[in-house]
């Protein structure tokens, strides 16, 4: 009996020792060099693609016929949003609020970007949305980010070193044009 309660009090402090050298990693990796930017609206992936469903089309429309995905124009945000208030989530309604004034402005919604790529590389989104190279490949696991933080570095021995494993060809011209 006495045994079994120190054996389990034990692996109840290595589990702890585990989920806290876990969360250390991911937050030292998340913020490496790359800092999460502060969105002009609190827009939470986790609840909308996650919780919601949305497909990452649904909003960056333009990932499936484009070079690049494209941010969401305000209308899209509006369309839904003029129905759903949040009035019982009091918490995003000053959200929801700004997304309404942009809307009355017709203004776009400044969001900033995450990822992006210098002038001199060449992307098609679409060449990889066609081939069913899901979006969390890249952008990782945004589904479950109430705030979008860039998960790959995007540099080029990155994407050379998953086109190798994927046998993809890796001609230099085909990335810079």
């Amino acid at each position: 009996e006495m045994k079994l309660r120190i054996w389990r009090r034990e692996k109840g402090r290595r589990v702890v020792r585990w989920i806290a050298l876990g969360a250390i990693l991911l937050t030292t990796c998340a913020l490496m060099g790359r800092p999460i930017p502060v969105q002009p609206i609190a827009f939470s992936h986790k609840t909308h693609a996650g919780a919601y469903g949305l497909a990452c089309l649904y909003c960056h429309a333009y990932a499936d016929r484009s070079t690049v995905a494209g941010v969401p124009p305000v209308q899209t945000c509006f369309g839904c949003h003029k129905i759903i208030s949040g009035y019982d989530r009091p918490e995003i309604q000053p959200e929801i609020a700004k997304i309404v004034d942009y809307w009355k402005r017709q203004e776009p919604i400044p969001w900033i970007k995450v990822y992006d790529l210098p002038d001199f590389v060449y992307f098609s989104h679409k060449r990889h949305v066609k081939k069913g190279i899901a979006c969390q490949t890249c952008h990782g696991q945004v589904q479950e980010m109430d705030q979008v933080w860039r998960v790959a570095s995007l540099e080029m021995g990155w994407c050379l070193e998953c086109h190798r494993r994927r046998g993809v060809e890796r001609d230099c011209a085909i990335c810079h044009k």
